[in-house]
């Protein structure tokens, strides 16, 4: 088995150096990759001085379009995908690796002193009962960078992932959605040197909309039956009150029913759509 560790930085000069000399220390024969996101420190110079493979975009295009890069760029059969901050011990890679041999994709799972604070836990909590709610599966760390893959099937997914950091939600609930299976392993992280790139209040929404539309993409009815539901109970009830107090069928009620309807088959329709796109993914299109 061949091992290929992709590795996606933007200025992180300061550690990426460590980082490669560790893996390279752990895995001699294993093939480093460094996806430069068009950092403006030495980030490329560290890590190709450390021994790693680096190929840097000309500009910032975001984590997720680094990640694509490395996993176009990567021979090994299995891949680790893994942050450039830091954070991420090289040491658990055996662990994650174990597990692979049975999984189609493993996750290391940060604990709760894994998140850089009390917002960033509270919001990946959400994130994550979001995330279960929509796959039916007990989902312990949605948004961990740090996982191995099969090459060869991590790249049918690769046109659903988007180049921002959602990439670790869309990965992980089409892997699901389609059938494959996931398993999470325990890890320990360090504390990041320098500043993270997310930003609780620029981000958080962002990220809520990414989880709301990364489940209207591969759950639709999830979302699209409640909001039905909804619609017929308000329309029943509005429809119970008028009946009683004035004894007539009011258009509140029928914009309801008809809001309701409209909802179900529209959720019916994009699960069928869904299903295509899976359908795809397997055919290797």
């Amino acid at each position: 088995m061949s091992l290929s560790v992709v590795i996606p930085a933007y200025n992180e000069g300061l550690v990426i150096g460590d980082t490669v000399r560790t893996i390279h220390g752990l895995y001699p024969d294993a093939e480093i990759l460094v996806v430069d996101d068009g950092s403006s420190d030495d980030t490329a110079g560290r890590a190709r001085d450390a021994g790693a493979y680096v190929w840097s975009h000309p500009y910032n295009m975001g984590n997720g379009a680094a990640v694509k890069t490395g996993l176009r760029l990567a021979s090994g059969d299995k891949i680790v995908l893994m942050d450039g901050d830091g954070q991420h011990q090289p040491t658990d890679i055996a662990r994650l690796l174990e597990a692979a041999e049975r999984y189609d994709m493993v996750v290391g799972s940060r604990d709760a002193g894994g998140h850089a604070n009390w917002s960033r836990r509270l919001a990946n909590a959400l994130y994550n009962r979001l995330a279960r709610y929509a796959t039916r599966f007990p989902i312990k760390d949605l948004t961990s960078g740090f996982r191995v893959l099969d090459r060869e099937t991590v790249l049918r997914y690769l046109y659903l992932l988007p180049n921002t950091f959602s990439y670790p939600t869309t990965l992980t609930m089409a892997y699901l959605r389609s059938g494959r299976t996931v398993c999470y392993v325990p890890i320990t992280t360090r504390r990041r040197t320098g500043k993270s790139k997310i930003k609780p209040l620029r981000d958080g929404t962002r990220f809520l909309l990414i989880i709301l539309k990364i489940t209207t993409l591969f759950s639709p009815l999830r979302i699209f039956l409640p909001v039905s539901l909804a619609c017929f109970f308000l329309g029943a009830g509005n429809y119970a009150f008028t009946y009683f107090t004035r004894g007539r069928f009011t258009n509140m009620s029928a914009l309801f029913f008809i809001t309701s309807l409209i909802l179900f088959m529209l959720g019916l329709v994009s699960e069928q759509i869904t299903q295509l796109r899976y359908d795809r993914v397997e055919s290797g299109g």
